[in-house]
């Protein structure tokens, strides 16, 4: 019979996988309660929150969310990334938070219902953020347009030269 405090527990990670974009999962093995908090101090300035999940609750959690994916990498003792916000920007920020503590290791991660390995995960907090992202598509749009105009505008431009240098060459 399940307890109460462990209903709640999972209500509380169905909620939080439901609100994610993606999720990071690692293997927090030897850390300190202390070096946990500071990460979570740390990941929660870029809108990530940094759990650490019975596997079992997470399982039955992701199944009421509607995302089991993340069940594959749910091995051994581990915490989870909470991720809100833009996803390759805030995986770089849980690498970055994780850096330090060598005895941390990611597993994976989740993006939608997606499974990435660690070197997916790699790959994702090498992206470029959203909005740079968007500014080189525009640019990719704009790009053709621009030299599309500038074939149209050449004949013109090469016919006002060659009626500026006739009349030098008349008044000359």
């Amino acid at each position: 019979m399940p307890t109460e405090a462990k209903r709640e527990t999972v209500a509380a990670l169905t909620e939080e996988t439901r609100s994610s974009t993606a999720m990071i999962v690692s293997e927090y093995r030897g850390l300190k309660v202390s070096e946990l908090g500071a990460i979570r101090r740390e990941l929660r300035k870029q809108n990530v929150t940094y759990h650490v999940v019975k596997n079992r609750l997470m399982k039955i959690a992701a199944k009421d969310a509607g995302n089991d994916t993340v069940n594959a990498l749910l091995t051994g003792p581990t915490a989870i990334a909470f991720i809100k916000a833009d996803e390759g920007a805030s995986a770089k920020a849980v690498i970055d938070a994780l850096r330090p503590y060598k005895l941390i290791k990611i597993t994976g991660g989740v993006v939608g219902n997606h499974v990435m390995n660690v070197e997916g995960v790699a790959r994702l907090s090498a992206l470029p953020s959203r909005d740079v992202l968007l500014s080189q598509v525009a640019g990719a749009i704009a790009a053709p347009m621009a030299t599309v105009a500038g074939l149209f505008d050449a004949p013109l431009r090469d016919v006002a030269g060659l009626v500026q240098a006739l009349a030098d060459s008349k008044s000359a």
